[in-house]
């Protein structure tokens, strides 16, 4: 789970947004989205429902569907590239072949009408038009078998409803790196699915990720499975980024008041006891349409100031790559400077 050595940025989004219009107002969706990740890394998303994890994954993908939705800013920069100015036929030649994605739900993601095969031979003769049907049936063949399906020789000519929800993962997971993706993303690719079954996807992730060099996005509301896996973490609320860090430095010094709420609603065994009820961060996530310029945390917020109800917070490096968007750590002049300015806005 270590990052190589000059390991090369391989994605780099800068300021993402998305908006989607709607009868009530305009949902800011990814609001300001901003992260790194390098190959062979492993990078964590984190966050509650609606913070805007899955959202951020389709926006690099394009694949928001508009209307309602729209990507109306922001980079998203693949080997140098920003992949938002291409052409739809030419991110159709990114999509599954230099990025991958496995969906939320592998009940859905295969069409229930073609066999196995069919969908994973035209997915990779789509991107390699010189490759032959056998040939593609073969290498469908390898990546079955590198997933862990039993005999894949027979079973690549059932239909999905003919695998279980764990299977139908495992043919995702193939069918998305059978062109050899660079980056992976991963929408709680565990959803769905038992213990054991969440398990072993996990744990294949983790081995192809190691094997092939592949840098996967993980998103996840599962802090457990983000500790086990990834090596750096972003957490999501409201559509930003309120606190990127190492994992190790992320859960040793959690830094924003609702990084801290969500480490500690996660049972621990070492520090837990007995007949101590698990920690709850009280009141609801925010209403996202039309959110006032200030910290979206605040209502929820036990450390809450006066400049957090009027002004959102810039972010504040706190060394060793940890940075979180937080006023407490920032200077008193900087937050009576931006009181100043929020009331004076406030006021026109």
């Amino acid at each position: 789970m270590s990052l190589k050595p000059n390991a090369k940025p391989v994605l780099e989004v800068k300021d993402l947004q998305t908006y989607f219009k709607t009868d009530a107002g305009i949902v800011k969706a990814v609001d300001g989205v901003s992260f790194t990740i390098h190959e062979g890394e492993t990078l964590g998303i984190v966050g509650e429902s609606g913070s805007g994890k899955s959202v951020t994954n389709l926006s690099i993908m394009r694949l928001i569907p508009s209307p309602p939705g729209k990507i109306v800013g922001g980079q998203v920069l693949f080997e140098g590239e920003d992949i938002l100015k291409l052409s739809e036929a030419e991110m159709r030649n990114i999509r599954g072949d230099k990025i991958s994605m496995i969906f939320q739900d592998p009940m859905t993601s295969l069409n229930p009408f073609l066999r196995i095969s069919t969908q994973m031979i035209e997915t990779i003769r789509l991107h390699n038009p010189g490759v032959t049907k056998k040939e593609a049936l073969e290498r469908s063949i390898e990546m079955l078998k590198l997933v862990g399906i039993p005999s894949p020789e027979r079973r690549i000519n059932s239909y999905p409803h003919q695998f279980s929800g764990g299977m139908r993962q495992r043919v995702m997971i193939a069918q998305a790196l059978s062109c050899d993706a660079q980056v992976l993303l991963a929408d709680e690719p565990t959803t769905a699915l038992d213990v054991t079954i969440q398990a072993q996807i996990l744990e294949l992730i983790a081995k192809l990720n190691a094997q092939m060099g592949t840098a996967v996005i993980l998103v996840t509301h599962d802090l457990g499975v983000v500790a086990g896996m990834c090596d750096k973490v972003c957490v999501m609320y409201a559509g930003r980024i309120v606190e990127t860090a190492s994992t190790e430095e992320l859960y040793a010094k959690p830094s924003h008041p609702y990084t801290e709420g969500l480490i500690k609603s996660v049972p621990r065994m070492d520090t837990a006891k007995k007949n101590e009820r698990l920690f709850s961060i009280e009141g609801q996530p925010p209403n996202v349409i039309d959110l006032p310029p200030c910290c979206p945390f605040h209502p929820r917020c036990q450390k809450a100031m006066e400049v957090c109800r009027h002004a959102y917070p810039p972010v504040k490096d706190l060394g060793n790559a940890h940075e979180v968007s937080c006023w407490l750590y920032l200077d008193e002049k900087t937050k009576e400077q931006a009181l100043q300015d929020a009331t004076l806005q406030e006021k026109a």
